[in-house]
């Protein structure tokens, strides 16, 4: 088997990750499918902790404009929406046979742990799959944002970040067919050209801290383990 060149690893998936085709919703195809991706590359011995978004369910900005909402509140409904996303993803690792601990930002002691640093690690140190959920549990930062601050804050080595396309484009290449794609970025690259890779908070905390983000497709079967093994796949900002 070939050797990953990490040993811990932050996943981030956003909600629409889970959904498939449609953009809404939890497919349990799709999470089987994750579930299973991730289960190859533990089996490889690593250590892996996943961030999940709540896109496929509630996003706070578009509650906030189209139904009035507070922000805050909105927000704050993303985060319970990104639980929901958590215990999906749980429920598929397990049935994979992969030891799995969700821990929330927000208290919710009756479906996760609340997240603790400490915690958090000892069970990555011992062979448990950890799901971060709620955000930051602060309104106006966005999962990419929580994945950046938990895969600093628990020693990962990279961020992988799983999205519908293969990579980082100059344009949106749904849209345009002559956009260009970036092998590698640099952050400040990154930032400077507003490209759709990650908020500029989440991007400016991978900078500071020098973690390495690797922006790829995940519904290709395989990508996540071409990821860990240094394969060149996606895009890699550095």
């Amino acid at each position: 088997m070939a050797k990953p060149k990490y040993k811990r690893v932050l996943l981030k998936l956003s909600g629409e990750a889970l959904s498939g085709n449609d953009g809404g919703g939890i497919d349990a195809s799709v999470l089987t499918m994750i579930a299973r991706q991730i289960k190859q590359i533990k089996e490889m011995g690593l250590e892996i902790a996943v961030v999940v978004g709540s896109g496929n369910i509630w996003r706070g900005a578009k509650a906030e404009k189209e139904l009035g909402m507070d922000r805050v509140t909105a927000d704050y409904a993303g985060m319970l929406a990104t639980v929901i996303n958590a215990l999906a993803l749980q429920d598929s690792l397990e049935k994979e046979g992969v030891e799995t601990i969700t821990q929330s930002a927000l208290e919710i002691r009756q479906v996760a742990e609340p997240y603790i640093r400490r915690q958090a690690i000892h069970h990555l140190e011992n062979g448990r799959v950890v799901i971060f959920a709620a955000g930051t549990g602060n309104p106006y930062m966005t999962t990419d944002t929580a994945a950046a601050l938990r895969a600093i804050e628990v020693g990962a080595e990279v961020l992988l970040k799983a999205t519908h396309v293969d990579g980082i484009y100059n344009v949106d290449p749904l849209k345009n067919p002559t956009a260009k794609k970036f092998d590698k970025l640099t952050y400040l690259k990154a930032l400077n050209m507003r490209l759709q890779v990650m908020d500029a908070t989440a991007l400016s905390l991978c900078l500071d801290n020098k973690l390495p983000i690797i922006v790829f497709d995940l519904r290709t079967p395989g990508n996540i383990e071409k990821a860990v093994l240094g394969e060149p796949i996606g895009t890699l900002v550095s």
